[in-house]
């Protein structure tokens, strides 16, 4: 039990962790994400501006190498033994065009070279270069990028043209289109891009950075207003300007959190008075046992004694004192659990394992059965399975069993049920068990270490998280408490 106590009463420490104040502010975040969304804008238009530009240029490439293969299969077929004609068309007229440059080979069917493009040999002079000619019925596409050793770039392909009316004895074109200077704009455009990309993202900081910290001003009024406040003066309150409207109205929740944290705070100082009325008997009672144990000389093993005693009664007050707080809380009806979805069969094993030790002194079996998963607060479903375990344990005598259990009972519930084979409570008890600081009978007394707040804690933990908590017994044979989660609340 103390190990859920810890941690409850840890939570409210978290506020004070360092990380929270090594976060960035509101004005950085901004400013970042507003540059972020200026970068992605800017980086989709730019790619889709080069993209464009590219595929145009590409486009004329592979419509300049189309056009050249017609030429050259219109001239082969309609004038097989004009070899001027061809000649012209592959010796001179690459060499008349003043924007495009390209190199043409004539080869036969057996692969030995008719003709070429002068100097076509010291700049491809490797036929592996081009793919495999397309046959007369292939339509006519893209080629193959080469790349030079001097660094220009060429756009390559072959084809196939019939020799006149027949098929026979038909030629093969090899074609090279010089594209470095296309290559280069397009080098340059990417440049230029990257230029402009890097300059657009500058801008969009300075703007974003000026644009966050000038909406931020009204927060930063607040700001101040809230330093102005402490603990003694609840009483005051933000005045809500002419703000933008988020900001009036995080101004006008935060005078309403304001004023019910001071109702809080005056409920809490009068439960804390109730609490010290209600532990002056026993605190005085202690004291009674330390001035009778000092008012003549004893032994040490008598001293000892009574320290043990003190040191249990006061371990004692201080668990029945965290579950006063706690029920207190509880009752709040504004009071959130902290929900997550989790592995109830998994938090189970934990629970049991923690109890091992325990249960294996005394001499009893711990068991678990079935699989689940729960949505609820994963502390709170420990605390109130371990305030059950430890009920459980002291009742339940040397080689009796303990099982828990997990089930879908219904379509609307899931239940945990904690079994034990212990000596059982009568019938006529039941109804109150979940009362705070209610005692059963003798045999139950019989534990002085409780508080009789342990099943009151149960039931608010139920409460919390809309579920219920039932109790099953039968004297001699055993106990079974019944948690029952609604399934709606696995749902959220």
């Amino acid at each position: 039990m103390s190990w859920n106590s810890d941690e409850l009463r840890a939570a409210p420490s978290m506020k004070m962790a360092p990380a929270q104040a090594g976060g960035w502010s509101i004005a950085t975040r901004i400013t970042v994400l507003y540059t972020l969304c200026a970068f992605a804008i800017l980086s989709l238009a730019l790619a889709f501006l080069y993209l464009e530009i590219a595929a145009d240029l590409h486009n004329q490439e592979d419509q300049s190498l189309v056009d050249e293969l017609s030429t050259l299969r219109a001239v082969i077929a309609d004038h097989p033994n004009n070899t001027e004609l061809l000649q012209s068309e592959v010796e001179v007229e690459s060499a008349v065009r003043p924007f495009t440059r390209y190199y043409v080979r004539i080869l036969d069917e057996s692969g030995e070279m008719l003709m070429q493009t002068p100097g076509m040999k010291e700049v491809i002079s490797s036929p592996t270069v081009f793919p495999p000619p397309l046959k007369l019925s292939d339509s006519l596409r893209r080629g193959t990028k080469w790349k030079a050793p001097d660094g220009r770039a060429y756009l390559c392909t072959a084809a196939r043209a019939q020799l006149g009316f027949t098929r026979s004895n038909p030629r093969i074109i090899q074609l090279a289109l010089e594209v470095t200077q296309q290559e280069e704009m397009l080098s340059n455009y990417r440049h230029r891009l990257a230029v402009v990309l890097l300059a657009g993202i500058i801008v969009s900081a300075m703007v974003g950075s000026g644009i966050a910290r000038r909406g931020l001003r009204p927060l930063q009024a607040i700001t101040e207003a809230v330093q102005r406040m402490t603990a003694i003066q609840l009483s005051e309150r933000i005045s809500p300007r002419s703000w933008p409207k988020e900001l009036t109205t995080l101004a006008t929740e935060f005078d309403e959190m304001l004023a019910r944290l001071q109702d809080t705070f005056n409920r809490l100082s009068q439960f804390s008075a109730d609490i010290a009325h209600e532990l002056r008997t026993p605190i005085n009672n202690l004291m009674g046992e330390v001035e009778v144990a000092l008012a003549r000389g004893r032994t040490a093993q008598e001293y000892r004694q009574v320290l043990e005693s003190s040191l249990e009664e006061c371990n004692r007050l201080s668990r029945m004192i965290d579950s006063l707080l706690f029920l207190a809380r509880a009752e709040n009806t504004e009071m959130k659990i902290q929900a997550s979805w989790f592995d109830a069969t998994k938090e189970i094993r934990a629970v049991l394992d923690f109890y091992d030790a325990l249960s294996a002194e005394q001499g009893v079996v711990l068991e678990s059965q079935g699989q689940s998963v729960l949505f609820g607060d994963v502390i709170l479903f420990r605390r109130a399975l371990s305030n059950l375990l430890g009920n459980a344990l002291r009742y339940t005598p040397r080689e009796g069993k303990i099982m828990v259990s997990i089930r879908n009972d219904s379509d609307q519930l899931i239940e945990v049920r904690i079994a034990d084979t212990g000596s059982g409570i009568a019938a006529e008890h039941l109804p109150r068990i979940f009362d705070r600081f209610y005692r059963v009978d003798p045999s139950r007394a019989r534990h002085p270490e409780g508080t009789g707040l342990g099943l009151a804690l149960v039931k608010s933990i139920m409460d919390l998280h809309s579920g219920h908590v039932k109790v099953e017994s039968e004297l001699g044979k055993g106990t079974t408490f019944i948690l029952s989660f609604p399934v709606q609340m696995t749902k959220l």
